[in-house]
């Protein structure tokens, strides 16, 4: 696919990466791959940290397109394709409103749930507005263990398994220094899956899932990014039948939530009742050599550097697409005729 794209019309190519969010570290090797991916491909591309420069300099340098490799807040949240919507240039990935639903754990659930699709049953709790009875009383309703986590999060940033009811207290605290909302949500024991998405609306594509099998099952931000013993199974090894049904299931969860580009779904299948139940979604997935995007990739037959031109072509602005289907309809989409 990449051999048809020409790489001189794309122009002069920002990578936006490291940033402020929590996720910064991750951020900065994503940025550096796709930035060495795309140059090999004869890009005119160029590193740009949000942290350090202004992203007015995107226009004054004459930028025409951006791929962005931020992740967390201030990259993966619609604030940064805001800006890049008010100045014109085109970006990678899911546009405004689907970028800042995305990152909120509680809104995704919410709009999964309206839309019939399955995501493990979870209580909310605000920073300040809580008691330790309440929280003392999670567990009654939701079982153990379970699973509290900050609600705007990535990366399993602040994410704890709480196994017993004098764990609650702490566990909630420290998500609540990182997020003004506290997710406590049931633990579902079983397969952990991932499933990546390429593309937009009907043209949305599910790639190969991904089995991860963690250290004692501890799939948390050291052993996602730092070691090598997490084992990532493409193949994945499910039961036939299995595999294809989360891959519909996770393009039906990608397109409600109105995302675009690209991006990755979480998922637990219960050991008992093979039911799968989806987490979160990734708007800005790791490009890391640890990422799962890539290695799902490369089994569908897709290299890192061919993956990181087709996401850098496919670069778009919310208003672009607005444009286009007043062009397809005559007048907007949805406005009577």
């Amino acid at each position: 696919m990449s051999s048809t794209i020409d790489v001189k019309a794309l122009g002069k190519v920002a990578v936006l990466m490291g940033g402020k969010s929590a996720e910064r570290e991750v951020s900065l090797m994503s940025g550096a791959g796709v930035l060495k991916a795309l140059q090999s491909k004869g890009v005119n591309a160029h590193a740009f940290d949000p942290k350090d420069r202004d992203l007015s300099e995107l226009k004054r340098k004459g930028f025409k397109r951006c791929f962005i490799a931020l992740h967390g807040r201030f990259g993966e949240d619609g604030t940064v394709q805001g800006a890049l919507e008010l100045l014109g240039i085109p970006y990678t990935g899911s546009g405004v409103m689907a970028s800042s639903v995305s990152i909120d754990k509680v809104m995704t659930k919410r709009i999964w749930i309206a839309e019939g699709i399955p995501t493990p049953k979870y209580q909310i709790l605000r920073r300040g507005a809580y008691t330790r009875e309440v929280v003392r009383t999670i567990p009654d309703d939701l079982g153990l263990p379970l699973i509290v986590k900050p609600a705007r999060e990535g990366s399993s940033i602040g994410v704890a398994k709480v196994e017993g009811y004098s764990q609650m207290q702490e566990a909630v605290e420290a998500a609540a220094q990182l997020d003004s909302d506290i997710l406590c949500e049931q633990f579902v024991s079983g397969d952990e899956v991932t499933c990546p998405v390429l593309g937009t609306g009907d043209e949305a594509r599910a790639l190969p899932v991904i089995r991860i099998v963690a250290p004692e099952g501890n799939y948390d931000y050291q052993n996602k990014y730092f070691t090598d013993d997490t084992q990532y199974l493409v193949p994945c090894g499910l039961p036939e039948g299995e595999e294809a049904a989360i891959q519909d299931l996770v393009v039906k969860a990608y397109r409600v939530l109105g995302c675009r580009g690209w991006g990755r779904i979480d998922v637990m299948i219960d050991a008992k009742t093979r039911q799968p139940s989806l987490l979160e979604i990734n708007t800005s997935p790791g490009m890391t050599g640890h990422s799962l995007v890539p290695m799902s990739a490369r089994a569908a037959g897709i290299s890192y550097e061919d993956l990181c031109l087709q996401l850098l072509a496919s670069a778009s602005l919310d208003q672009q697409r607005i444009e286009r289907r007043k062009g397809a309809n005559g007048n907007e989409e949805g406005t009577p005729q």
